[in-house]
């Protein structure tokens, strides 16, 4: 498990979260924040969620290496580690192409209630583990939380997948935060807790959203016992409607991932952002929001 944070070099001296609502951002105009959120993206994160579809594409559609290799270039020198969601339809490129460009990788079998598919996808994480591409691997992600499977059904993919891959590659599940307190017998079974924390999603005011996330990241870890735990997914929307007294806009997001990269590298927090880059397919499934959770825009521009 080591080597999570390995080579990177921080200088983001001088940021205080010297309140639990984080960095004081009351003394930066609009032009400071967008400077200051630059730096903190070229400090480096240590992990980051690949956003593997463009305009007109979507989960299903078949996706070119060219596509993949073209974007992980983009990220590559701002992140140490990658997180995939898919071992199928072209999401088995992002660790070949990782692994070849130096960028440790956090591999997902994606399940749901399609056995097929599911089979597809856990012997693809399988023959990418035991080729060498996978760093740690993720058999679900919040397959509990949709209802799309058993406990007993999801405990079986986790196990089969323990058995059939190198034993020093540790297996976790994603879901949300909260999941791990009430399924005991899935925590027990992950090597690490992948928890998937966002204030926005519970509607927390942009001020009180670190604090809600440093109570989540405890939630995940009191009900780890010693496991380590991993933030697999957090972020804030750019654009956007209001869900109750969270508001999506780029000064929040822009104030979020600074918030969430400072206290990461203070604390040691290991953290994966959602997202790299916006996709526009997520707002059937989110709402207007789900196509803005990204770094970089639909067209691979920086958006601030």
């Amino acid at each position: 498990m080591g080597g999570f944070r390995e080579g990177h070099q921080f200088s983001l001296e001088g940021l205080d979260l010297t309140q639990d609502s984080g960095i004081d951002f009351s003394k930066y105009s609009l032009d400071e924040l967008k400077k200051l959120w630059r730096k903190t993206l070229k400090s480096g994160m240590q992990g980051l969620c690949f956003s593997l579809y463009e305009d007109g594409q979507r989960p299903g559609d078949i996706i070119t290496e060219e596509q993949v290799r073209r974007r992980m270039e983009i990220i590559k020198p701002y992140t140490k580690w990658v997180r995939t969601f898919s071992c199928t339809d072209g999401n088995e490129f992002i660790p070949k192409v990782a692994k070849e460009l130096g960028i440790k990788t956090l591999v997902g079998a994606w399940l749901g209630d399609d056995p097929e598919i599911n089979e597809r996808e856990v012997a693809g994480l399988i023959d990418l583990a035991n080729k060498g591409y996978v760093d740690i691997a993720a058999v679900g992600n919040e397959v509990m939380y949709r209802k799309d499977l058993t406990e007993d059904e999801l405990l079986d993919f986790i196990y089969r997948v323990k058995d059939q891959m190198p034993k020093d590659i540790p297996v976790g599940y994603v879901d949300a935060y909260y999941e791990f307190s009430v399924r005991p017998r899935v925590t027990q079974a992950c090597d690490v807790i992948l928890a998937n924390c966002y204030p926005y999603w519970e509607s927390c005011h942009f001020n009180y959203s670190l604090l809600h996330m440093k109570q989540m990241f405890g939630q995940a870890l009191d009900a780890g016992q010693g496991k380590k735990v991993i933030i697999t997914e957090t972020g804030w929307p750019s654009e956007g409607t209001n869900l109750n007294d969270a508001y999506p806009s780029a000064e929040n997001a822009m104030k979020y991932f600074i918030n969430a990269q400072v206290w990461s590298k203070k604390d040691n927090i290991d953290i994966f952002y959602f997202s790299s880059f916006d996709e526009s397919w997520k707002v059937g499934p989110e709402g207007d929001v789900g196509a803005y959770w990204g770094l970089w825009d639909k067209d691979e521009k920086l958006k601030f």
